[in-house]
Formats: C-alpha cells, structure tokens, sequence
C-alpha cells in the first residue's frame, strides 16, 4: 500500500482526467493541473468536458467529497503524473515540448522524496528526459540522494485504456510500471495499487516506454493488412467483408476489418515513434504505418468514382467522424480528413454530416459553407451518396429502406456486410 497522500496530475485530458478521478474515489487528495482554464473550471464544478462513460459520476464524487480539485498552476504534492500530449513533428519524431514545460512546472515545487510519473505515451528516453529537465533545474535534487542532494523518483506507467471503456479498464488491466530506478518503480508500483486490480508490472523505464509503442504498432500492422486486404480486394472484384468473414473460420487466422484509416492519438502515432528511434531497422512498422496513412486517399477516390453516376448538385451523406465507434474522440481521424478534403474538392456540393457524438463541428469544417452537421436520418434523407466512415450503433441500425436507391460507400461493412 502507498504512503502518498497527494497527488498532481498535469494534463485533463482523455488519461489525466480519468486518473485522477479514480485515484481521488480511492481516498486520494488529488490536484489536476490543466492550462485550459475551460477544463479546470469544468472540473472544479465537478463536471466532465468530454464524453466517456462512467467518469462524470466519479469526477462528481470526487470533487463533492473533496478529493478532487483543479487548477492552472502546478502545486507542491508527494507524487506527480504527468499526462500531457505527445505528438509528432513534421519529420515524426516524438514532440516533448509539453512534457518538458509539466517538468519546468514540477521543478520548483520540489522538496526531495517526491515520485514523478510520466503517463504519456513517448519515446524510449522521454522518462530520462523529463528527469533531465528537472535536475537541471534542481542541482539540489538527484536519482539517488547523493552527498549533498535529495533524491526524486523517476517512473514510466504508460496507459493501456480503450476510448468508452477507460473507466473499466484503468481498473482491471495490467499496467507496466518502468522506473529509472528500483526504488522509483516500486514507489509507482504501490501507487498504481490503489485502484489497479490488474497484475503490475515492474521493468526499467525504457522498457515500459517501448512497450506501449510495440502493443500499438502490434495492432497497426494488423489494421494495415486488413486495409490493404480492401484495396486488392477491391481491384479484383471480390467482396472483402465475405473474404475475410470465410478466413477467419480457419482456427489459426484472426484478420480486423478495414476501415477508412487509422485514427487516435495511440495507433496513428506511436508507431512513428519507433521508426524515428530505429530509421533503418524499422521497415514493417513504417510500411504499415504508410499503408494506413494511405487508406483516407483511397476512399476519397472511391467516393469520387462513386459521384460520376449521380446528378451534379447530388448531395453526399458522410456518417461518422470520430476515430473509432461510440466516441466523441476525434483525434487524428482519417474520417474527419475524408470529410474536410471533399468539402474542400467539391465545394458546389452539399455534404451533410452525421456525428451523434457531438454538438458542433470540428475546426477543420465548421468554416466551410457547404457543410452541415445534421442527424443520420436528416443526412441520409438529403443526399443521394451516403458514406460510411464510423460504424456508431446508430449507423449500424440505419434501416436499408432508408437506402433504397441511394449510392451507398460502406467503409466500415457496417450496413452492407
């Protein structure tokens, strides 16, 4: 069991905010440190700013029972975990600027003894770095209390939830706790043991690092054999969604089903991350990464091919922009890509978007006169070509009389397969 007692949590987003929450319903005395002042005043009402299910109901609790509080500014606590975005540059390697400045905002508040816990998924010596950082900033402090220093702990715990079930999932899967030393990882061990009822387990930090990359380039691989299994499929004239279904009948032999891309802020970066560590080694994993990257320009020219048989003024139904179904998650969506480059490539067309998951359009679209968000039923009933980019419970219940002699382009084998 741990003997920390607070805790700050930098970063509100999709992890942090989860996290927090379930450490707070633990009994833990839990700071969220946010720069979006929205997110923090969201918080501190105790309310949640995105969708996920379940956590409303612990961040009120929390909040209610006074375990949970947030801020702008980085408190004094005995633990920190970090939980910030980690994208990547124009040339794919891993951004740490945002891990950097939650480093230079721990820093000060330092009095020795403290665990410091990067979440965010990183490269291999993201950990190293932050730790850098604030020992740069702290001569005082050190790994290992050397003569005339404090020591601070250093650990890697990277995330392993799925969008819609993060609750359930903080709670019941095994973790990876990776410490730049023994002691660093057992102090994360007995934290993540408050709420973790999964197997922990200890490794050094790079080691904890590349295994959430590997876990996500595992399933980018897959994903990309099933998306370039549609492309050839398609060029023969064979219906990939039966294909695949007789396959997968063989006992050995388990193919995903393709899609429009590959979505999120896990499987659509982090492979990239490997690729930037290992440049030459890493030829799977970047082809992978390349074929998916690929699929979003594919279905446009599906759609495009699609249009020559329909009326000039016919209006296209585009159902679904999130990454992935049921959630209102989107972040690196090939479907939201899809949508934006047709209203951009035919801007004398209407496109009528279905999103049940949000109340406004995203950045990328909200500008552009010739789109709406409207529901499933109004979009379909508006437009002659329907696409489906998301398989949400609400496309699959679309009824087939609401197709008839409509020009439908399924993407998910949502509604067709």
């Amino acid at each position: 069991m741990t003997n920390i007692e607070s805790v700050a949590v930098i970063g509100l987003g999709y992890i942090g905010l989860p996290t927090a929450a379930v450490l707070a319903t633990n009994g833990i005395n839990v700071v969220g440190v946010d720069v979006n002042l929205a997110t923090v005043d969201a918080v501190n009402r105790g309310e949640v700013p995105f969708v996920e299910p379940d956590l409303a109901v612990h961040v009120a609790g929390a909040v209610s029972q006074g375990h949970l509080k947030a801020t702008t500014d980085t408190p004094a606590a005995q633990a920190y975990i970090v939980a910030v975005p980690t994208p990547f540059q124009s040339d794919r390697s891993a951004d740490l600027s945002y891990i950097e400045a939650a480093a230079r905002g721990i820093a000060p508040q330092l009095q020795g003894g403290e665990l410091v816990i990067l979440e965010s998924t990183s490269p291999p010596g993201a950990t190293r770095r932050m730790a850098d950082v604030i020992l740069e900033l702290r001569p005082d402090l050190s790994l290992d209390g050397a003569p005339g220093t404090q020591a601070v702990h250093f650990a890697h715990c990277p995330e392993r939830v799925l969008p819609g079930r993060v609750m359930i999932e903080l709670v019941t899967n095994d973790r990876i706790v990776g410490g730049l030393t023994p002691e660093a990882a057992r102090m994360a061990k007995d934290l993540y043991s408050v709420f973790c009822q999964g197997e922990i387990l200890v490794t050094d930090d790079k080691t904890a690092e590349m295994a959430k990359l590997v876990e996500n380039s595992y399933r980018d691989v897959n994903i990309a054999f099933a998306n370039e299994l549609s492309i050839i499929s398609e060029k023969i004239g064979i219906d990939v969604w039966e294909l695949i279904r007789l396959a997968n009948h063989h006992p050995r032999v388990n193919i995903l089903q393709p899609g429009p891309g590959v979505g999120g802020h896990c499987i659509a970066v982090d492979p990239w991350f490997i690729v930037a560590a290992a440049p030459d080694e890493a030829r799977l994993i970047r082809t992978a990464r390349e074929v998916n990257d690929a699929k979003p320009e594919w279905i446009f020219q599906q759609i495009l091919s699609a249009l020559a048989g329909v009326a000039d003024d016919a209006e296209i139904a585009v159902l679904g922009l999130a990454f992935k179904a049921n959630i209102d998650d989107l972040r690196e969506s090939p479907a939201v890509g899809i949508a934006n480059h047709l209203a951009e490539a035919l801007q004398n067309r209407k496109i009528n978007v279905a999103e049940p998951h949000i109340q406004k359009l995203p950045r990328q679209l909200a500008g552009r006169s010739n789109v709406e968000l409207l529901s499933i039923e109004e979009s379909i009933d508006r437009s002659e070509v329907v696409v489906v980019l998301v398989d949400h419970d609400d496309v699959k219940n679309v009824s087939s009389d609401s197709l008839a002699g409509k020009t439908v382009i399924d993407t998910r084998g949502a509604i067709l397969a």
